[in-house]
């Protein structure tokens, strides 16, 4: 079922595409890159991949229109960041998504963003994947990461290239890295969206598959699974701001409009 959403954060209210096919077994938590939206067509693509097997999705705007037509805030990872975590504790307590398995799936600049909430301590994310992603932009965050990690590039984006080598080595979680060959940052050329749609669906359905009943494995009670502070909506995520802000503009520059 698709229907339009509005979560209200701390400080925002942030419009929403929630789509949960039935018997979904997990969720993936779209955060968008630069000047994008919730109407990305990229995100969308991947996002109607994804509902094919079984997968629910949320693509969100992590910023208020006013907010948008401020450049620099597309450029900012400590306030993507946050708004991303006051998402995370709306699909915990959500009646429709309580309970789903929970992945990140990160564009440009929303992949630092989405890569610093999954370095959280207690956080509910179970896999991220990046896509032309800046993941140098959380890299002091990098090694606190505890799931399992994609870092999707194009083959001829080769800066991004660079970039996301650098961060591979920093993650001490699962991690890969896929060159998606004739890719530029967009991946715009044919074929190879369908590339990165392809490879971030193995991974999500491999990471959010819930054990099978009879499977022997210990059922996590509903409270162990879900972290109390991403069930009080008046709560903020712990951060560490030195930290996280350090990480987040050291050397920053943008290499992208989108």
């Amino acid at each position: 079922m698709e229907r339009e959403i509005r979560i209200t954060t701390e400080d925002a209210v942030l419009p929403g595409i929630l789509v949960v096919p039935e018997g979904a077994s997990g969720i993936v938590l779209f955060a968008h890159g630069s000047g994008s939206s919730r109407f990305s067509p990229r995100n969308t693509f991947v996002a109607r991949t994804l509902q094919n097997s079984g997968i629910a999705t949320l693509l969100i705007d992590l910023l208020t229109e006013d907010e948008d037509a401020e450049y620099e805030n597309r450029f900012n990872i400590d306030l993507l960041a946050e708004r991303l975590g006051g998402v995370l504790r709306w699909i915990v307590s959500e009646p429709e998504t309580k309970g789903l398995a929970i992945g990140l799936f990160g564009a440009s600049t929303g992949a630092a963003a989405a890569l610093i909430v999954a370095a959280e301590p207690d956080n509910p994310v179970a896999a991220v994947v990046s896509r032309g992603g800046r993941p140098d932009l959380a890299l002091g965050r990098l090694g606190e990461v505890g799931a399992p990690t994609l870092l999707i590039v194009g083959g001829e984006d080769h800066e991004v290239i660079l970039l996301n080598e650098q961060a591979l080595a920093s993650l001490h979680c699962e991690k890969r890295m896929e060159i998606v060959p004739g890719a530029t940052h967009l991946f715009e050329e044919p074929g190879t969206l369908e590339r990165v749609a392809d490879l971030a669906t193995r991974w999500f359905v491999r990471f959010l598959a819930l054990p099978a009943e009879g499977s022997g494995e210990p059922e996590e009670t509903e409270e162990a699974a879900i972290p109390t502070k991403f069930l009080n909506s008046a709560e903020k995520p712990t951060r560490s701001p030195d930290k996280t802000r350090g990480a987040a503009k050291e050397g920053y520059r943008p290499l992208h409009r989108k």
